[in-house]
């Protein structure tokens, strides 16, 4: 009896470890809503969410072995242009938007690309007065002088805490040693193909004997790393004055293009002053001119506070024909007003003012939309002051943040690859307008102040975004995608601020799109059939859409990170420690 009392004392002992320990888990991980089923991944310190998992493992490593924000952002940028070279690049250029937990500091760097001084207004125009789309797209006139290198050096001298060695040695072991060939790298290089395989030494890296590398098999970059060691010896000098330099230029100069070493030394990165707004009491920092992302961003969000969206529930027919009502308003002005600020006087003030919000909202019919045709760019007040993209965002354990957005504009560029560099070089003269009121490679439409003008920085749409609550950061977040990066971001943004989705669930939600011109709502697959026909009586004019953006976001709770990237591409990958 005794030794039978002593089983039942010890299963009771037990049972009490096994609780206490549930207890203790409980209280050291965060409590999700039982009701979802899309879970973000958390962590306590640090998390890096990128579009391509080995750059995310390579920011991660940097967060853990104590370095900042910065210098994981850096690591990933150099990183993203090896293994994802149809959006990462070192031949590119784009936007970082940063926040400093020590100051409460915002800051947004632009490190866009710029017209060569020999552009002119109407380069890619042919004998009729035409655009042509093949000048402006795919060939050496459609480069614009990389902001890339010259960004991210900036951004780790200024900012960082480690060195350029350090942040560039994943980069290059990943292009000396290689990596395996994946599904989605493999699909990519056959969608792109037809202009990878006009350039001879596109060719050569990317279709040895006449063919892609089979999935699976690794894929080396000697070139490329040759390239890197040569910036993480020399720096920037390396790409805009040295032996980088030269053989950009010796290609630009056989084959028609503009670039000069003159374009590349005066090339310089620009500190600016974030676009702020505000919704719901968060404090919404993101990227002023020359991108359009931050002002039009707040634009909407500032036209739909006088909405009850909440009420009339998310991604309901009422409610995505507000917002697509709103989003239509903002492309509208986007196409009159919106340029490089250094050269045209961009009136952000009166864009992103409520007093303008609320009396564009006054336009909007909650029952009907209004005809494309029947919006015009004007208001009364006083204005006058790629689709391959890639985004990743980084939250250290010191509670800085960093958002990123940067691109090669179409996926892999121009197509073209500078000789025993081992990059591709961008397409990035496309996004100015070549002739008032004619559409870009994304239907968007354009006037004066885009217009092409030597060292001119052409209209991005590039909105890499950062929230904060009471000085603390709140959400980190951005979008490939064209011209639908912004109303990709601003449905993040509603999905969690206005209808309390996690992030992950505000990732995985159906998204749609209108920017006035073409007069079409895009709308995913996930969009049901119901609102879909409410949508048409209330006079929208539908059409099925592919997958829009790849979000890699991250939300701090609690002191908890969360953190969620797109499954709309299949290589993303969020990390945290």
């Amino acid at each position: 009896m005794i030794a039978s009392l002593k089983k039942y004392i010890w299963l009771i002992c037990l049972i009490c470890v096994f609780v206490i320990g549930v207890e203790s888990n409980l209280a050291q991980t965060p409590i999700y809503d039982t009701e979802s089923i899309f879970h973000p991944i958390t962590a306590r310190s640090g998390m890096v969410s990128s579009q391509e998992k080995l750059a995310t493992q390579a920011g991660l490593e940097v967060l853990q072995q104590g370095g900042n924000a910065v210098d994981a952002a850096v690591t990933v940028g150099f990183a993203l242009a090896v293994t994802l070279p149809r959006a990462g690049n070192i031949g590119g250029g784009g936007f970082m938007m940063i926040h400093f937990a020590d100051n409460n500091q915002n800051i947004a760097l632009d490190y866009r690309e710029k017209a060569p001084l020999k552009a002119t207004k109407n380069m890619f125009l042919d004998d009729k007065g035409e655009v042509d789309s093949n000048k402006s797209r795919f060939s050496h006139l459609a480069v614009g002088v990389p902001g890339t290198v010259a960004g991210l050096t900036f951004a780790l001298e200024k900012y960082g805490t480690i060195s350029l060695k350090r942040a560039l040695q994943p980069a290059i072991e990943l292009a000396e040693k290689g990596f395996p060939v994946t599904q989605d790298f493999y699909d990519s290089l056959l969608f792109s193909r037809p202009y990878l395989e006009r350039n001879p030494a596109s060719q050569e890296i990317y279709f040895p004997n006449g063919n892609p590398p089979p999935i699976g098999s690794t894929f080396q970059q000697p070139q490329l790393a040759k390239t890197l060691k040569l910036i993480a010896k020399e720096g920037k000098k390396a790409f805009y004055e040295g032996e980088i330099a030269r053989n950009i230029v010796q290609e630009m100069s056989k084959n028609g293009g503009l670039i000069t070493l003159e374009d590349l030394m005066s090339y310089e990165p620009k500190i600016r002053q974030p676009i702020q707004g505000e919704y719901l009491g968060y404090q919404i920092y993101s990227m002023p001119p020359p991108s359009s992302g931050g002002v039009h961003l707040i634009q909407m969000l500032n036209i739909l506070k006088g909405f009850d969206l909440k009420n009339l529930g998310h991604n309901t027919a009422d409610t995505i024909h507000l917002m697509a009502e709103t989003m239509k308003l903002a492309y509208a002005d986007r196409s009159l007003y919106l340029g490089d600020p250094d050269f045209v006087d961009v009136p952000i003030q009166g864009l992103i003012s409520q007093e303008y919000a609320d009396f564009l909202r006054e336009k909007i019919d909650k029952n009907q939309a209004i005809p494309s045709n029947k919006i015009k760019p004007n208001h009364p007040f006083n204005f006058r002051e790629s689709h391959e993209t890639t985004h990743y965002s980084i939250v250290d354990q010191y509670g800085n943040a960093v958002a990123n957005t940067y691109t090669l504009n179409f996926s892999y560029g121009t197509g073209i690859t500078v000789p025993n560099s081992g990059f591709l070089l961008n397409n990035e003269m496309d996004d100015f307008v070549a002739k008032p009121n004619t559409p870009n490679a994304y239907g968007l439409t354009g006037g004066e102040y885009n217009a092409i003008a030597p060292e001119k920085r052409m209209l991005s749409s590039m909105t890499p975004t950062i929230i904060t609550k009471d000085g603390e950061v709140f959400l980190v977040t951005g979008s490939p995608g064209g011209s639908r990066i912004i109303t990709t971001v601003l449905q993040i943004i509603i999905n969690v601020l206005e209808f309390n989705l996690n992030i992950a669930e505000a990732t995985v939600s159906p998204r749609f799109h209108h920017q006035w011109l073409p007069d079409e709502l895009l709308l995913e697959k996930g969009i049901n059939q119901d609102t879909r026909q409410i949508l048409a009586k209330k006079g929208h004019n539908l059409k099925d859409s592919r997958a829009m953006g790849s979000t890699q976001s991250i939300m701090k709770q609690d002191k908890f990170l969360y953190g969620f990237s797109d499954p709309r591409r299949r290589e993303a990958l969020t990390l945290g420690f």
